[in-house]
């Protein structure tokens, strides 16, 4: 008896997977298909963005060339043209290699073109300080140190990567300015920072060298 229970309830069983296939199948074959259409769509976004990546890294290696042969005026419009175009990554060193470019016939431009990549907010912070630093160095003759500690102040920080070179420049621009205070502000700065690299802790050294004595109270 309990076998003929169990194909009666085997038979009802059959019959409403098949009702429920019968209303639903083209639902399920529907959503089946987006699921495939959804993952070869994205396969099909991650190999073509790889593929812009390689070619963006091959423009940019030989507008790179162009660079070192000299060639200025073709490596700026090569890299010009990567800035314009080429995925987010390559995009912002195309932005910073086209204003040093730039800055081998016009500092004052390069400079404008650097600020406005390290107020760029959708730039890495890495690459606005950068920047940043690359205006300084353009402007370090011309600008004042406040208009410099401005610029470097935030960049020369405990943590900031690029705050070695933050704090020299503001230390040559201290001392630019005649303002012996300010620098040897910025020299000890350096000097207390452990993992100041060598040759700039030689330089500041030398640069201390040259301040007045402090005067005894």
């Amino acid at each position: 008896m309990s076998e003929l229970f169990n194909e009666v309830d085997e038979d009802v069983r059959r019959d409403q997977l098949k009702k429920l296939w019968d209303q639903y199948s083209i639902y399920i074959i529907a959503g089946a298909l987006l699921i495939i259409a959804s993952v070869g769509g994205w396969r099909g976004y991650q190999y073509l963005e790889a593929q812009k990546a390689v070619e963006a890294g091959a423009a940019f290696d030989k507008a790179a060339e162009l660079s070192e042969a000299n060639k200025h005026a073709e490596a700026e419009a090569a890299f010009a043209a990567l800035a314009a175009k080429a995925p987010a990554g390559y995009r912002v060193l195309a932005r910073l290699r086209t204003a040093a470019e730039v800055a081998s016939r016009d500092q004052q431009a390069a400079a404008k073109m650097f600020d406005e990549i390290a107020a760029d907010r959708s730039v890495g912070v890495a690459e606005q300080d950068l920047a940043r630093i690359r205006a300084a160095q353009l402007l370090l003759e011309s600008t004042s140190y406040p208009d410099m500690k401005s610029r470097l102040e935030a960049a020369a920080g405990p943590a900031a990567t690029f705050r070695h070179t933050a704090r020299e420049l503001l230390a040559l621009s201290a001392w630019r300015a005649n303002d012996a205070t300010a620098t040897r502000q910025w020299l000890d700065v350096i000097a207390n920072d452990g993992g100041t690299p060598p040759s700039l802790r030689s330089r500041a050294e030398a640069l201390q060298a040259l301040l007045p004595p402090v005067a005894k109270s």
